[in-house]
């Protein structure tokens, strides 16, 4: 007989935790037919995500020197124990854009303060304890994440009108949810939502998220956005550990082209609706299980965390899959370095080479490119060890190119094969020690040069 199930997927990916509404609506915060992404036309440009009831916060953002905006009233915000919504827009990344983007990330957070507060009045028809709590929300409750064009003022009547329309259709719906992972989208080709449950005692308790992100993706989290919510009962302090947990594991280990944005966010919010026993999650293990892992020996807080490691993960590989102009997708598998500090060097040595990148491209199993970026990396091995080695995605058998420092007599039509697939797994063993790290990356294309080299003759794909 197979063990529980950990978790199973639903639908309904940020309203499917209790507690949480959202809704998006088209407010032209760029202007129409201008710049990159111009030709989704009138698609949803802002959206709120709403909890009823105050929820931990947790966030993690950019390392760029130069951050938005937004990323400092919403650092500033998830530093606290509590929040209840958050205001995103798309077409507007708020950056480099000195005291007044500042103030006017502050007064979107306080919009929508104002706003929920007056519409979650409005529909609770008696004033009961329940009701006090859902009305009242300050501007220091609500985060604040924008994505797109940098160093343009944001067009602060359109937000206005747009926070003013979105909070009066805020419910919690599964068509509410996808019109939210729509509207964050930028130049991303398709909408990156999740949700699972999963029982903790006796309770059941959902985790949904929704993300954006296909170009300036790179560890140190990517030019994305992130929102994750669940009516697990856990702590604002647990929240935030369990957060960096899942968050290295995952958006810390994409790559698409090597390049860091000013705006990356990712944020959690936990209502505890779903009344288990309080989590203080945050237990180290690596092991990310997946969704058909057994439950069996694990304790409540290492199943909340598998949990979040799994969506968060997903989530992260839906962006790289959906990377600008990529066609090839790799998980990259680094093993026996001395230490995983050494490990993770290495794997991102590999996953930052242009030359590297550009043989994926083209399906080459490219051996020699990746022991040139090993040689650089600051990684200590011995070259006369070093094995390279490809698979099929989620396979156990490994076709080595090249082994204990010398070139195999495998064809390389067979392993071209397995590098012409839209996805495959690279292995790297060092045998120099147990260090050990993994990263998805893109490939290196010629669409991905077209669509970000810029056009003189058309000032709108110049600039930020």
């Amino acid at each position: 007989m197979k063990s529980p199930a950990l978790f199973k997927q639903i639908p309904g990916s940020i309203c499917a935790p209790l507690g949480f509404k959202c809704a998006a609506v088209f407010c032209d915060i760029k202007k129409l037919g201008t710049g990159k992404g111009s030709e989704k036309g009138c698609k949803d440009d802002l959206a709120l995500i709403v909890s009823d009831v105050p929820a931990a916060v947790a966030g993690m953002f950019t390392t760029n020197q130069v951050c938005a905006a937004p990323v400092k009233v919403s650092r500033q915000c998830s530093a606290g124990k509590l929040a209840r919504a958050i205001v995103v827009n798309s077409g507007n990344a708020n950056a480099a854009t000195g005291q007044q983007g500042l103030r006017d990330a502050r007064a979107m957070a306080r919009m929508t303060a104002e706003v929920v507060a007056e519409v979650s009045e409005r529909r609770t028809q008696k004033r009961s304890a329940v009701g006090d709590r859902r009305s009242r929300i300050r501007a220091s409750d609500v985060l604040v994440c924008s994505t797109g064009r940098i160093g343009v003022p944001m067009p602060m009547k359109n937000v206005e009108r747009g926070i003013r329309a979105c909070a009066a259709k805020i419910e919690r719906s599964n068509t509410n949810a996808r019109e939210v992972a729509e509207a964050i989208l930028t130049t991303d080709t398709c909408r990156k939502e999740i949700a699972i449950e999963i029982k903790i005692g006796r309770s059941t308790v959902r985790i949904g998220g929704i993300c954006k992100g296909a170009g300036m993706i790179h560890p140190g989290m990517a030019t994305m956005l992130a929102f994750i919510t669940t009516d697990a009962g856990i702590g604002s302090v647990a929240l935030k550990r369990a957060l960096k947990i899942a968050v290295r594991q995952s958006f810390n280990r994409i790559t698409v082209d090597g390049d860091m944005s000013t705006n990356d966010s990712v944020i959690a919010l936990a209502n505890g609706l779903a009344a288990n026993q309080e989590l203080v999650t945050g237990h180290r293990s690596q092991v990310t299980f997946q969704s058909r892992a057994g439950s069996r020996g694990l304790s409540p807080d290492q199943q909340f965390q598998s949990a979040l490691n799994f969506v968060c993960l997903e989530l992260a590989k839906q962006i790289v899959r959906d990377g600008e102009g990529t066609s090839r997708v790799v998980a990259l598998r680094v093993c026996g370095a001395r230490n995983d500090r050494e490990a993770e060097i290495a794997a991102r040595a590999i996953a930052s080479s242009s030359l590297v990148r550009a043989s994926w491209c083209g399906g080459d199993p490219n051996w020699g490119r990746i022991l040139c970026a090993l040689g650089y990396s600051k990684a200590k091995f011995d070259q006369a060890l070093v094995d390279v080695g490809y698979a099929p995605t989620r396979s156990r058998k490994i076709v080595f190119a090249f082994r204990r420092g010398r070139p195999t007599n495998v064809a390389l039509k067979k392993l071209a094969r397995i590098t012409s697939e839209p996805e495959f797994d690279l292995h790297v063993d060092l045998h120099a020690g147990r260090g050990e790290f993994v990263i998805y990356a893109a490939d290196l294309t010629e669409d991905y040069v077209a669509f970000n080299k810029g056009d003189v003759t058309d000032p709108a794909t110049l600039g930020g």
